[in-house]
């Protein structure tokens, strides 16, 4: 497959959906998606800010059609395991999806000890943390290690502007977040959906490292929603290289925007205080890694949508909502 050349990444520079205006009923604006309901129908139109820290930094070029299209990919891919939310993707960076009732909780599964935020599993072991979120670790691993076996470390789900909290499955019950029942359940296909993206990922030359899942009720139906296996929500490393560089002591080859996290840690940026300027070589660079993991993740050639692209998707919705 030929690569999309830096010109035609950074001529996009100048075409970025940096948010959305549209009259279609209620608005709900997320970190990097905006969100309408019509008529008991979702509008979710991926655009192509980046967060991290929970904050969000600025806009890489096709990063929503990027994560709308790899989502609408594991979406079909992972029906036989979890309903989804999905109706219909009438544009490359709109799902139309059924509207269902949010269980504000966010299942993330970590099959190795890393990352850079503060809620993450690395972060807190280098402190001394050896209880995360309910998982007794051992001592003496290494950054990057693989655990003996992937382990669950749900997330509260703040509001607007709020912080993300990771706490124990047993404090998310006793909190009332979700029944028990349910709750159970979301465990079983969030372990079973790391387990089927892991495996198949590997046969793509790559490690799907940690991920997030979230899930709705529709008619009392639980549902997979939001995104899934993106290079937003999730880690991927290059399967080939990473035993090499983990012996050596070594960062792992990474396509995903923990290359904007370590950036900005490197920057001395964690998620307080004024946010840096993100050079566009930076950005640029970012915009591949995306664009490589869509292509080595569904074996397709990335077909970029240059057209001014809010024009685009209210040409593609027209009669659908």
């Amino acid at each position: 497959m030929q690569m999309l050349s830096d010109d035609v990444i950074k001529a996009q520079m100048g075409n970025l959906l940096d948010k959305t205006d549209f009259d279609w009923g209620g608005k709900y604006e997320g970190k990097v998606r905006d969100n309408y309901v019509v008529d008991g129908k979702r509008v979710i139109i991926t655009t192509d800010r980046i967060s991290a820290f929970d904050r969000v930094l600025c806009s890489i070029p096709f990063k929503g059609q990027v994560l709308n299209q790899t989502a609408a990919f594991w979406f079909e891919q992972t029906r036989h395991i979890v309903p989804n939310h999905v109706l219909s993707v009438p544009d490359p960076n709109v799902l139309l999806a059924r509207e269902c009732v949010l269980i504000p909780v966010e299942m993330v599964v970590r099959g190795y000890l890393t990352g850079v935020t503060t809620t993450s599993a690395w972060y807190s072991y280098k402190r001394g943390i050896r209880n995360f979120c309910g998982h007794v670790l051992p001592e003496g691993m290494k950054k990057n290690q693989p655990f003996d076996a992937p382990i669950l470390t749900p997330s509260t789900k703040a509001e607007k502007g709020g912080h993300d909290e990771s706490v124990s499955s047993d404090e998310i019950i006793k909190r009332g977040l979700v029944d028990e029942k349910i709750y159970r359940e979301m465990e079983r296909i969030a372990l079973a959906l790391y387990r089927f993206g892991n495996q198949k990922v590997a046969e793509d030359n790559l490690i799907l490292v940690d991920t997030k899942y979230e899930f709705g009720l529709f008619d009392n139906e639980l549902m997979l929603i939001d995104e899934i296996h993106t290079p937003d929500s999730s880690r991927f490393w290059i399967k080939e290289t990473y035993d090499g560089l983990f012996s050596q002591g070594e960062e792992p080859q990474k396509l995903d925007k923990e290359y904007i996290r370590q950036w900005l840690a490197g920057q001395g940026f964690i998620g307080e205080g004024h946010i840096p300027v993100i050079p566009d070589d930076i950005k640029i660079e970012a915009a591949r890694k995306y664009i490589t993991a869509y292509e080595m993740i569904t074996g397709k050639q990335f077909k970029s949508k240059t057209e001014k692209i809010q024009e685009r998707i209210r040409q593609n919705l027209q009669g659908l909502i």
